[in-house]
Formats: structure tokens, C-alpha cells, sequence
């Protein structure tokens, strides 16, 4: 797999600095979150894959057959394709550290590839994430810091399952910090304002 496995932007920040890969949601693209990549860690590399899979001309990371029911074959390609696409971007650049961001079905690719390849990202923001079903970990998540962000009635990604991922990660040693707002599946201020500080607070230097 190489650097250019996915339709992708780039926009470069400093030598050596960290490497933030931002991950939109269904229906968007590569350029929904460069704009929020470069405001939230102005030194970082951003890399913005575009989705492989269309749903009736809406982009997707992976396939699914219903609201919350997932092609898990699909789910499993898309996950090591999207692993050794980091990977491959990583072992390029040599970055201080690695951060993840993304957005419902975003975050759903990006907290999939969490499990499959603990240890590759250091600190990630998963915005109103779905994991409908019980991940296996593929080792320790000792290290790893995560910021999840939800409303409380989102109708796509009920809270129970929220926190039952967030206790999936705190089970497997991740650090897992919380954000809740009072709406739905869309994103609040509060959550950007989250990420912010999430970041900054980022003790593997992936933020000033």
C-alpha cells in the first residue's frame, strides 16, 4: 500500500512536526476538516483522505447495509487499507507524533483502525462515533489518549453505545476524556473548543 492508496490533500506544516490525519463524515470529502486541522495544530502536517466507497454518489470509508449495520467484510479491507495508508505516510515523514481526527462515519474508520493497530496514533478526536459491535484489540491501547464527543440525543449514534466504546478503549488502557452536548449528530461549538484543548494539552508534542 502506498501514500497515494486514497484520493487525498495534504497540506504541510513543520519538518519533523506531528502528523494529523483528519477523516470526514458520509456525503463530504477530503476538505471538510483541512481548514479545522490547520486552526486546531498550526504546525502539523494534514493529510485529509477522501472516502473509497460511494453510497448513491456519497463517499464513505466503508460499506454498510443499513443505519448502523455495517458490511464487516468491507469494514475489515477498509480498516487495513486505511492502516497501511498511514503507515505509509508515517515511515515517509517520521513525525513527532501521529493524531486522528473524524467525524461519524470518520471517526467510525478511525476508532476501527485503533483497534486493528494499537499504538500507531498517539492522540485522537472521535466526533458522535458508531461502533455498533464488540471490537477485538489487537493489543494494548496503554498510551493512547482519546477525546470522544456526542449529543446526548443523536439519533444516530445512541449514548449507550457511545459510552459502552468509551469503556472499550478505557478497558484496553487508553486514556479516554468525554465531551457531551445536549443535541444531536451535529457538531457543537463546544466540541471544536474540546478538541482544542484536548490537543494543546498533548503531552507526545503534538500541539503548542
Amino acid at each position: 500500500m502506498t501514500r497515494d492508496s486514497f484520493i487525498h490533500k495534504e497540506v504541510a506544516g513543520a519538518p519533523g512536526g506531528p502528523l494529523l490525519f483528519v477523516f470526514h463524515g458520509t456525503g463530504s470529502d477530503e476538505n471538510q476538516f483541512l481548514g479545522l486541522g490547520r486552526h486546531l495544530m498550526p504546525d502539523a502536517t494534514i493529510v485529509s483522505p477522501r472516502g473509497d466507497v460511494s453510497e448513491h454518489g456519497a463517499a464513505r470509508f466503508f460499506r454498510r447495509t443499513g443505519e448502523g449495520v455495517y458490511d464487516m467484510e468491507d469494514l475489515a479491507r477498509a480498516t487495513e487499507k486505511m492502516a497501511a495508508f498511514i503507515e505509509a505516510h508515517r515511515d515517509q515523514k517520521k513525525p513527532s507524533a501521529i493524531v486522528g481526527l473524524g467525524y461519524s462515519n470518520g471517526a467510525n474508520i478511525l476508532a476501527s483502525v485503533l483497534f486493528a493497530r494499537p499504538g500507531l496514533f498517539d492522540s485522537t478526536v472521535l466526533m458522535h462515533p458508531l461502533i455498533p459491535f464488540e471490537p477485538e484489540v489487537a493489543g494494548t491501547l496503554e498510551g493512547t489518549r482519546i477525546l470522544i464527543t456526542a449529543g446526548r440525543h443523536d439519533p444516530i449514534c445512541p449514548a449507550p453505545v457511545t459510552e459502552r466504546l468509551a469503556g472499550d478503549f478505557a478497558r484496553q488502557g487508553a486514556t479516554v476524556e468525554m465531551l457531551w452536548h445536549d443535541g444531536g449528530h451535529e457538531v457543537r461549538p463546544a466540541e471544536m473548543e474540546a478538541a482544542q484543548r484536548f490537543l494543546t494539552r498533548d503531552k507526545t508534542g503534538a500541539a503548542s
